[in-house]
């Protein structure tokens, strides 16, 4: 059964300041509980979790036993946090400023006040200013102190927090590199955290950036996982690690030449389709009518089967179709001489519902897609019996 164990005392921390509640067991009269989370509730922690084996009731003795694991995991991740913050006010200026975060086990994050994406060169100093403070290893110290005093010793407090008589000031690296208000769990010094990497920086909310990291020993396994993929990678390219750059750029680089030339080829396909597909056209009312569908064909090389068509023709309205998968693409065209007769943007907004679709253009040459290609033939039959009631 799910619920909350609330005890008179505990060793278990309550999520707050960003800072992930605790997991664990709790233990005693033949009762197991695992702890999935711990919050704050005024005064009181709540014990979130599962009754694994016996019964819990008011008044039991229990053991409280946190994963100590995960506990010294999350403490690194909020230690680098306050340097992460201290390196961002370094880097980009005093107008930064903690919006938010969040420390759990494996990864951190830290919202921040700032009016534009991070460059590359940027996100490169934050992360090595940090782990310039991890290789120090300073001690991290905390004092009891008023917060005037915690102020006037350059504590960093949030905006809008509020905070009791008595605060607890948390220092560490060099020359007092980071000084802020916190009561959440740290290391004991700076090189416990180990290693810090930044995995992404993205915004959240106008003129608020978000960055994400890992330490200790999440970074390790996050370096790792990326040392296998750029291994995988290397073996696909038939390449080493020193060499899978310029293998890749040079497969990237074939590969955008292969895409080129076959687009050359669609139009060249498309062009000589359309030369034999103009002998097909219908005399509808003394006017030239084309309804036909082209295999294979992408909308580049519609459109040029469709100028392809219009020359051959001279005076004509015409309804091209095409399908690759699921996707289908309607291409209606007028030669100018008959604008007066037909639109293009109306020929395909009255087909696109046949194919499932919709769309629209200029009058002399519009485009619909949709996602049905079985309703193609209709599209095309009904174009000619648009064109019987309508030119």
């Amino acid at each position: 059964d799910e619920g909350m164990v609330v005890l008179d005392s505990t060793p278990f921390y309550g999520e707050s300041g960003g800072q992930a509640g605790d997991t664990g067991l709790l233990t005693g009269e033949g009762a197991e509980f695992i702890v999935t989370d711990t919050t704050k509730e005024q005064k009181n922690h709540l014990h979130h979790g599962e009754v694994k084996s016996g019964t819990l009731k008011v008044g039991s003795a229990l053991t409280a036993s946190v994963d100590e694991h995960k506990r010294q995991q999350t403490a690194l991740h909020h230690s680098a946090t306050h340097l992460l913050h201290a390196a961002l006010r370094e880097t980009l200026g005093d107008h930064v400023q903690q919006k938010g975060s969040l420390c759990t086990y494996d990864r951190l994050r830290f919202d921040f006040a700032h009016f534009e994406a991070m460059t590359a060169d940027e996100l490169s100093a934050v992360e090595r200013k940090v782990n310039e403070q991890i290789r120090v290893n300073t001690a991290v110290s905390t004092q009891l102190m008023d917060i005037e005093s915690a102020k006037a010793n350059g504590a960093m407090a949030l905006f809008g927090e509020k905070y009791d008589d008595e605060v607890r000031v948390l220092s560490m690296g060099s020359d007092n590199f980071s000084v802020e208000l916190c009561g959440g769990t740290h290391a004991q010094r700076t090189g416990d955290i180990g290693f810090l990497k930044v995995v992404s920086e993205s915004g959240i909310a106008a003129g608020v950036r978000r960055v994400e990291a890992v330490v200790g020993e999440a970074a390790y396994d996050y370096i790792t996982n990326m040392e296998n993929t750029i291994s995988a990678i290397a073996t696909q390219v038939k390449a080493n690690r020193e060499s899978v750059l310029g293998k890749v750029e040079a497969a990237i680089s074939k590969n955008r030449q292969l895409e080129k030339d076959v687009q050359q080829l669609k139009a060249k396909l498309a062009s000589g389709a359309g030369t034999d597909l103009a002998a097909g056209a219908k005399q509808i009312n003394g006017v030239n009518v084309l309804a036909a569908q082209l295999e294979g064909a992408d909308v580049p090389a519609m459109r040029g089967a469709m100028d392809q068509l219009k020359n051959k023709l001279g005076s004509a309205v015409i309804l091209l179709a095409s399908s690759e998968g699921e996707k289908v693409t309607l291409i209606a065209g007028v030669t100018k001489d008959l604008l007066g007769k037909a639109k293009a943007g109306d020929i395909v907004k009255e087909m696109a519902p046949y194919v499932d679709g919709r769309g629209g253009g200029k009058p002399d040459m519009a485009q619909a897609g949709g996602k049905k290609p079985e309703g193609i033939a209709d599209a095309l039959a009904a174009f000619e019996q648009w064109a019987n009631a309508n030119l």
